[in-house]
């Protein structure tokens, strides 16, 4: 039995990576935290962080300072293409679930966790691409670096999201990373936009004939503090192509995409500083997230597209539940088996949850888009609350251990 203290190394400095190592620091285990790109402050587009997702950023002591450096989202508001309100959800989070809907820039969330991490004395690395990990009885487990340096410690926990260097070691000849065949584009537009449209502070989403359009407020700063995104059917063209692409060109295509679509669709592509193109990717069911004494998660263990809006919510969750698990049971594969038992259906059920709204985003004949657009106007009162079910989960609480086994065995049907 491997005694206290004991010392992880995190592969994946994203945000279930920090995390961990911040909730391991204050349950007394050393982390250290590796990863493989160079330390920016400028990475990604924006990103939603939901209640469940919020009480974990809370025990991490920086909830506070994304919702002042972000912005609460009141609710999502559905529209047609021709700007027609089809419903709203997702109202009065703050009160229904302890804690806001926080919409970001991915690249501010980025930076309060590596602060909090240095502040915490986690140790991080960057620059460090993951080659091998070494594995033995009776030594400590080592992590083997493509720029020839290594790190031994206790255990290894792989939050190097979806394209995982980690799920290789952990499933040598498991799933790859899968393209779900919709393209996102995404990217900052001015506050002034939006509040010249009248926008409340929710987030709007479009859906077309063909994929939808969403933005929102991102922050309270005057510049650029909104963020908008189009998802669409790749039709043949895949995000790399499109990546390859300059800016004009890519403006010039979404422009012909959604050039019928309501206001202030089109004012906002015109407004686009620059556009981020992404592959809509998800993994699929891996067989076990753990091999001996290394663990997956986040992304890593269960990729989800993001229609449902929960991959970084989901992976703050694993960050709690698995200190937990360590705090629970000093035997890490024991620790790791229980992790998995209480955390598999939650993801997975999410994961298809997602993989069903994405399927609202496809190609739809114009009587098809238009059942679409009624089903969801007259459903949207009768579904109003069915994902609390998401939302209301709070992983520091006892309601937030294992699902019944009645659940489990639904969900693996």
């Amino acid at each position: 039995m491997t005694k206290h203290p004991r010392k992880a190394l995190i592969i994946g400095a994203g945000i279930a990576g920090p995390v961990t190592a911040i909730l391991l620091k204050q349950a007394g285990i050393e982390a250290q935290v590796f990863e493989a790109r160079p330390h920016s402050t400028g990475m990604g587009g924006g990103l939603q962080i939901a209640p469940n997702g919020m009480h974990v950023l809370a025990e991490a002591g920086v909830a506070s300072e994304l919702v002042r450096r972000g912005s609460v989202c009141q609710s999502i508001d559905f529209y047609s293409q021709s700007g027609a309100p089809l419903g709203s959800v997702n109202r009065n989070m703050a009160e229904r679930f302890g804690q806001p809907a926080v919409s970001m820039r991915r690249a501010v969330l980025h930076e309060v966790l590596i602060d909090k991490a240095w502040s915490s004395s986690v140790e991080l690395y960057f620059e460090k691409r993951l080659g091998r990990i070494e594995d033995r009885p009776d030594r400590p487990i080592v992590a083997h670096f493509t720029d020839g340096s290594s790190a031994e410690g206790d255990f290894l926990i792989g939050a190097d999201g979806v394209h995982s260097a980690v799920r290789e070691h952990v499933v040598p000849d498991g799933p790859k990373p899968f393209d779900t065949g919709l393209v996102g584009f995404g990217g900052f537009v001015p506050r002034a936009l939006l509040e010249a449209a009248g926008a409340k502070p929710s987030l709007a989403m479009t859906f077309g004939q063909s994929g939808c359009f969403g933005y929102g407020y991102c922050s309270d700063e005057r510049e650029l503090s909104a963020m908008c995104w189009s998802t669409q059917p790749a039709h043949g063209i895949d995000a790399a192509t499109f990546r390859a692409m300059d800016q004009a060109a890519l403006r010039r295509h979404l422009r012909k995409y959604h050039a019928d679509w309501h206001d202030p669709i089109p004012q906002l592509i015109d407004a686009l500083e620059e556009i981020i193109v992404t592959a809509t990717l998800d993994v699929a069911t891996l067989p076990n997230w753990s091999r001996g004494r290394t663990l997956l998660i986040g992304d890593a263990a269960h990729a989800t597209s993001p229609h449902a809006g929960q991959g970084a919510s989901l992976a703050l969750e694993d960050a709690f539940r698995l200190v937990c698990a360590l705090r629970d049971e000093h035997e890490i594969r024991t620790a790791f088996q229980a992790f998995e038992h209480e955390r598999r259906p939650r993801a997975e059920r999410i994961v298809a949850l997602a993989r069903r709204n994405g399927n609202q985003k496809r190609e739809f004949s114009r009587t098809g888009a238009w059942l679409r657009d009624r089903m969801i106007k007259v459903m949207m009162p009768f579904n109003a609350r069915s994902w609390d079910w998401i939302y209301g989960y709070d992983a520091r609480a006892l309601s937030a251990r294992p699902e019944t086994s009645a659940r489990r065995d639904r969900l693996a049907a």
